[in-house]
Order: C-alpha cells, then sequence, then structure tokens
C-alpha cells in the first residue's frame, strides 16, 4: 500500500455517502450495484489523497512437495507448471518459489551453486518454460535467494577451507581454532564451528553447514549483485531474501544495534540499487522476522515488503478466540513507520503461516470454522496476502520442519495418483483423506471453495485488492465482529467478519458516510436492514 494509513483514509473519507440499494444474491456472490461509485465524493475534500498500492495474492511453494511430473516421487519445476491452471482457478497473482539452487539438503537453504537448478527440480530450461507459462495466466514468479550463507559444499568454501591463501578465505569469517570469539549466537546458539581439518574455525550463524559470507568484502557483495541479474535476466519477476536481518547480525549482543540494523539496511540498498538496471520494478520481500520498528528502514529504497510476522499471529489468535483483536489500529500504527521510512512505497505482506511455523490447521486444532475466519481476515487485509501450499485445503503440520512440509495432497484416494509426491512418509497429511485436492473441489461447502470464494472478492473489488485501510467502530459493542474499511481514491468498502459460532447483529455508524448494499456476503442469510447487519455464525460480508 503506497500512503494509506488510517488517518488518510479517515480524512478523506468522512462524511462521503453512497446511495446503493441493499440487497442480496447467490452465496460468494456481488450483488449489482444500483447506482456508480461516486468517485468525486470520495475524492473532494479529502485532507490528503488516497494513494494506491496494487496488491498481489501469493502462493508459495515448496517445489519437493508440490506436483511430480517426473515419476521419482520428488516434486519439479514441470510439476508446477502442470498445475498453473489449479493455480489460476484459485485465484493466486504470484508464486514463490522456495530455494530451487542445488544444495545438499533437502530445503536448499544452503546453496552450492547460485546459478544452476537443483537437479532433482530439472533445468533452466525448466524454470523458464514454468515462468513463461505463468505469465502467459498473469502469475508472477519470485524465488528464495539465500544469501546470507552458502553450504559447506560450496566451492567456494571448499577452496577457502583447502586454501588458506585463497581469495575465498575472505569471503567468509574465519578464526584461529582456540581463538576466542564471541558465542552469543544471534539464532541462540555458538555460531562458530570448527573446520573439518581442525585448524580454524568458521562463522555460521545457523547451522555448522551453512558458513555466513563476508559482506564486509566488495567481491562478495558485487558476486550476490550480480547473481540477483542473473535470474532477472531468466525471467524472474524478484526474490523472498532469506535471513534478511542476519546479513551482518550475527550476535544477540548487537544485532538490534544502530550499527548493525544501519549495516543490513545499506546491503539491501546496494542489492536493490544493482537490480534496478536489470529490472526496476522487481519485487524484493524479506524475512525479517521482527517488529515494525526493525522492519521499517528494510523499506527505504530497499525491500519492497517484508513478512508481517505479529500481524499472522494476531490472525491466529483471534480467529482461534473468537473475538476481533482492532486489525485496522494494529496496522495503522505499523504502517505509520512504514509511510515514513518508505516515503510510501512500501506494500504489505500479511500471511499465515509458512514453511518454518505450525501449519494454520493444526495452529487452531483443526477447527475448520477457525480456520475459514482466519483465511477471510487474511485476505480483506491490504497489500500482498500470502498462502502457505496447502493451507487452502486445511493441511496439518507441526516441527520439526519436514512435517511442515509434507507432500501436497492431490487425490482423495490412499492409492495416490499420477504426479503425487512421496519423498517422505506423510505424518499429518495422509492420502486418503477428506483433505486433498480432488475430495475439496467436489465439495462447494470446502476450505478450498472458501477460499476460491475470498480472492474472487478480491480480484473483483478494487478496494479489497488495492485500498487502504481504516478503523470501524460499529455503534453497538460486538467483540465478536472485526470490522474496518477498505478503500481506494475511487471507492470505499465496510469488511464484517462474525468470528463466532453464534449470529451477531452489527449496528452500522456513520463516521465513513451510508453503507446501503450488502455487495458480497459468505452465507445467503446474511442480511442488512436499514443500519443493522446480521450475520450468521462464522461468515463475511462486504458492504458499499
Amino acid at each position: 500500500m503506497r500512503g494509506a494509513i488510517a488517518a488518510a483514509l479517515a480524512a478523506s473519507l468522512a462524511g462521503c455517502s453512497m446511495n446503493n440499494a441493499g440487497g442480496g444474491k447467490v452465496e460468494g456472490e456481488p450483488v449489482a450495484s444500483a447506482a456508480p461509485t461516486d468517485a468525486a465524493a470520495v475524492k473532494d475534500g479529502a485532507a490528503e489523497p488516497v494513494d494506491e498500492q496494487p496488491g498481489t495474492v501469493y502462493y508459495e511453494i515448496f517445489v519437493r512437495s508440490f506436483y511430480d511430473a517426473s515419476g521419482d516421487g520428488i516434486g519439479d519445476l514441470n510439476g508446477v507448471t502442470a498445475k498453473l491452471d489449479y493455480l489460476q482457478q484459485l485465484g493466486v497473482g504470484g508464486i514463490w518459489l522456495m530455494p530451487v539452487n542445488p544444495s545438499p539438503s533437502y530445503h536448499g537453504y544452503d546453496v552450492t551453486d547460485y546459478r544452476a537448478v537443483n537437479p532433482d527440480y530439472g533445468t533452466l530450461e525448466d524454470l523458464k518454460k514454468l515462468t513463461d507459462e505463468a505469465h502467459k495466466r498473469g502469475i508472477k514468479v519470485i524465488m528464495d535467494l539465500v544469501v546470507n550463507h552458502t553450504s559447506t559444499e560450496h566451492p567456494w568454501f571448499k577452496e577457502a577451507i583447502a586454501n588458506p591463501d585463497s581469495k575465498y578465505r575472505s569471503w567468509y569469517h574465519f578464526a584461529g581454532a582456540d581463538e576466542d570469539a564471541k558465542a552469543d549466537g544471534a539464532v541462540g546458539s555458538n555460531p562458530w564451528h570448527v573446520s573439518a581439518d581442525g585448524k580454524s574455525k568458521y562463522l555460521g550463524v545457523f547451522w555448522e553447514g551453512m558458513p555466513d559470507l563476508n559482506f564486509d568484502n566488495a567481491d562478495v557483495r558485487q558476486e550476490l549483485v550480480s547473481v540477483g541479474q542473473y535470474w532477472l535476466e531468466q525471467g524472474l519477476d524478484g526474490f523472498r531474501l532469506d535471513a534478511a536481518k542476519h546479513i551482518y547480525g550475527d550476535y544477540a549482543s548487537t544485532i538490534n544495534s544502530p550499527e548493525i540494523q544501519g549495516a543490513n539496511q545499506k546491503w539491501w540498498q546496494e542489492f536493490r540499487s544493482g537490480l534496478s538496471g536489470v529490472k526496476p520494478d522487481a519485487y524484493l520481500v524479506g524475512e525479517v522476522w521482527d517488529s515494525p520498528v526493525v522492519i521499517a528502514p528494510y523499506l527505504d529504497k530497499a525491500l519492497d515488503s517484508a513478512f508481517d510476522f505479529d500481524l499472522a499471529g494476531k490472525l491466529i489468535s483471534s480467529a482461534d478466540r473468537e473475538r476481533d483483536s482492532d486489525l485496522a489500529f494494529t496496522l495503522g500504527k505499523a504502517y505509520g513507520l512504514y509511510e515514513k521510512s518508505s516515503g510510501g512505497t512500501y506494500v504489505d505482506a500479511p500471511f499465515l503461516s509458512n514453511h518454518d511455523q505450525t501449519r494454520v490447521m493444526t495452529a487452531l486444532n483443526g477447527n475448520l470454522a477457525h480456520a475459514r475466519m482466519a483465511a477471510a481476515m487474511l485476505l480483506t487485509l491490504p497489500g500482498n496476502p500470502f498462502i502457505y501450499y496447502g493451507e487452502e485445503l486445511g493441511m496439518a503440520g507441526a516441527k520439526p520442519d519436514e512435517y511442515l512440509r509434507e507432500p501436497m495432497v492431490w487425490y482423495a484416494s490412499p492409492e495416490g495418483g499420477e504426479g503425487q509426491t512421496s519423498w517422505e512418509p506423510s505424518k499429518y497429511n495422509a492420502a486418503g483423506s477428506a483433505v486433498s485436492v480432488e475430495s475439496e473441489q467436489q465439495n462447494d461447502q470446502s476450505l478450498l471453495a472458501w477460499y476460491r470464494m475470498l480472492l474472487k472478492w478480491r480480484s473483483e473489488e478494487p478496494a479489497l485488492r488495492d485500498g487502504g485501510i481504516a478503523a470501524y467502530s460499529l455503534k453497538n459493542a460486538v467483540p465478536q465482529v472485526s470490522a474496518y474499511v477498505r478503500a481506494t481514491a475511487d471507492e470505499r468498502v465496510l469488511v464484517l467478519h462474525n468470528l463466532s459460532g453464534q449470529p451477531q447483529k452489527a449496528e452500522l455508524a456513520e463516521e465513513f458516510g451510508t453503507f446501503a448494499k450488502l455487495s458480497r456476503k459468505s452465507d445467503n442469510a446474511a442480511e442488512l436492514s436499514g443500519s443493522v447487519v446480521t450475520l450468521p455464525p462464522y461468515s463475511s460480508v462486504i458492504l458499499k
């Protein structure tokens, strides 16, 4: 979102009125408008124009688990290409590929060649085919880029170990085997590891198999900018940037210091600048697992987005407790920081879970209604929401990490079928369960159908897709109902979610003018009578 903080929205929309008639229609379908949006009324008298930031829903894919086109049980790039129609029908506008570079591990976050494709997944031509076919469907493709560290199997590191005089020695951090070194690693353990020959030790914050690169070395920085340029030239649309705050953030005692945070910010600004000559609009979303105060500087001429980890916890908690958590107010505070840092160019990146976190369905103890409402809140918020593969089905999963990344379940039969991956046995998502693409596609009440409905709403309502957000207070206090306004310069809508299992009545206020029409509703029993909206259990409506 660009310039879409709550205060600006409130100023620009206060007193505006819409004169559309009320009514209802088929579940999940739009209701015809009785009058066009009064764009002039929305714009006139605004203390500040409501700027817009086009939003895209992204879908995170662990290629190994997604779909197997080669028949070896391992998902591959051609398998993703084969399922682009599924993703298009779901309604996403972008995909994030978890690491596809060669790696000795199953997950790929320890890279051995930055300019190649993991042979388990296919070839560079397969990746180009995937991006070409995705673009034909209006789907962007970004990939994980892991620059904080390499694998110990990377040729750079192997040469640095074998030859202390190699130029690559200075590409990493080495110390004498008996030399004192800070032991308070930023992720909780001693970050120093003795080399195989016992003659030295090296820095690896996350794991001994992932030695950290030395970004004080200009050659390292230049090479990694070049790597980013290379992949953009292959047709990719941007990157998800792993461990973005750990480029210089190696120690718990210093990671939050101004010096370290400033060094991280400076690197990502250098990276962004280096990419601009190849693809000025490359999308960069960073993993900065921290508070908005820490995230904000990364949005200054560097990242477009950082994943909203705080919001993810709030969405899950709100759905679980069946209580409103005042999302717009919380986001308004964060957006104020982001606005100041970025000059209005930031885009939020909300999500519910990812490959490092307990899956949504497990976090919600298998409660399908709560999963529906978590999704409803996520997909009616600003920015670029991210969906973790299988989330739309209700796949479950908990640590260790392998069980967060189980094979995507395509078939209802325990025998599976063509393309079903089998690289690891599934603990939480057994084949033959009700949670599968095949079974849910046949059920218009499934979680998959719910996600498709919400994504359809988002694609067809510009204010949901591109607009800002402002808090909305109902006349009657209903803690089970989440309410907020979404607005572009030309229109605004009111979003209401009944998070509870009981019907609720929400009495509308006049803070943003009159909302006189039920535009979308997830349940046909939802009604608008005068200024009172009747919300069935676990339902969502959009008013204009």
